[in-house]
């Protein structure tokens, strides 16, 4: 992105934790719900498709890096062209730092995204789903409640809302990965 000199800038760096959560506080909803959202899908589509807890992990951990790292460039690159864009009307630059939002996103992404997983670390942990599922929807109402902390929003409304889309989620996402195995099951 071309820097036209002295264009007026709107960006204002944040200061101290409160001011810094505010500041980011898209980038890490945005990447802690798809990160809890994603790596609870993959937990519950190979839980209903009947594969191991070795698949679980394989597919949750490279999800994680890859899923997080492609989340935090597309955040990045997203920035660079509204700026871009705005540069191109003549408006002031609002965000100076869209590398920072970038890791936000990747950080929060792999952070919360590893919840879901850690029942599946635990060698012969009995229940792995139902504890996974625990985790993660616990984690959604928490991430929810807590965003009410730097937002307008009700802290249990916040809660409910991250919880009740994860649970939506989750449900897609088992009955895809059974109906799929069921499908190429029959196949065989």
């Amino acid at each position: 992105m071309r820097r036209t000199l002295n264009r007026p800038s709107l960006h204002r760096t944040p200061h101290g934790a409160y001011e810094t959560a505010q500041h980011y506080i898209g980038d890490l909803i945005y990447g802690t719900n798809d990160g809890l959202l994603t790596s609870y899908a993959i937990v519950a589509g190979v839980s209903g498709g009947a594969l191991s807890s070795t698949a679980v992990l394989i597919v949750g951990i490279a999800n994680l890096f890859a899923d997080g790292l492609s989340m935090g460039v597309g955040n990045f690159l997203s920035i660079r062209a509204r700026e871009s864009a705005r540069e191109r009307q003549n408006l002031p630059e609002e965000e100076a730092n869209p590398a920072r939002h970038g890791l936000a996103t990747f950080w929060a992404f792999s952070v919360a995204g590893a919840i879901p997983l850690l029942p599946y670390v635990i060698p012969e942990l009995e229940y792995r789903f139902l504890l996974a599922s625990v985790l993660a929807l616990v984690a959604q109402f928490a991430v929810g409640a807590l965003r009410a902390l730097v937002t307008a929003s009700r802290w249990w409304v916040s809660g409910l809302e991250m919880l009740a889309l994860g649970v939506l989620v989750a449900v897609v996402a088992y009955a895809t990965g059974a109906g799929v195995a069921a499908i190429v099951q029959g196949e065989a």
